[in-house]
């Protein structure tokens, strides 16, 4: 079973490593102790992940869509063409780099610094174990 210190399990649950201490000892998801490094076992990092996920849309300010696959982010860059657009984000680690019409970039307002949520959906999904 894979297991992850502090600092791991904040970069994947995007958070601070102090915010993810704080999660731990409040008990929010179990860790233990190798030597002086506190560990999260796997299985019990993912079902947190899963939570926090949960929690997150739970918003009433979330948005009704089928599409599962959210990167919350901030706009961090926006080319206009005469027609297209590219628009990328940043989300948490995450660089979503999205082509779409210059018309629907004016109408959402997205401009670098704007908030915006990427959603994806695919018929190919492609997964690597690193």
């Amino acid at each position: 079973m894979e297991s992850y210190t502090i600092g791991q399990a904040a970069r994947l649950l995007g958070v601070s490593v102090d915010t993810a201490r704080r999660w731990a000892d409040a008990d929010r998801f179990p860790t233990r102790r190798e030597g002086t490094r506190r560990m999260v076992d796997g299985p019990d990092l993912a079902a947190f992940c899963v939570e926090v996920a949960q929690e997150a849309g739970d918003g009433e300010d979330a948005p009704y869509t089928s599409a599962r696959n959210a990167f919350p982010g901030i706009v961090t860059g926006v080319k206009l063409g005469t027609v297209d657009a590219q628009v990328e984000i940043q989300a948490g680690p995450h660089r979503i780099v999205s082509l779409l019409t210059r018309e629907a970039v004016e109408e959402l307002g997205l401009e670098v610094g704007a908030r915006a949520t990427a959603r994806v959906k695919s018929t190919s999904v492609f997964i690597d174990r690193v």
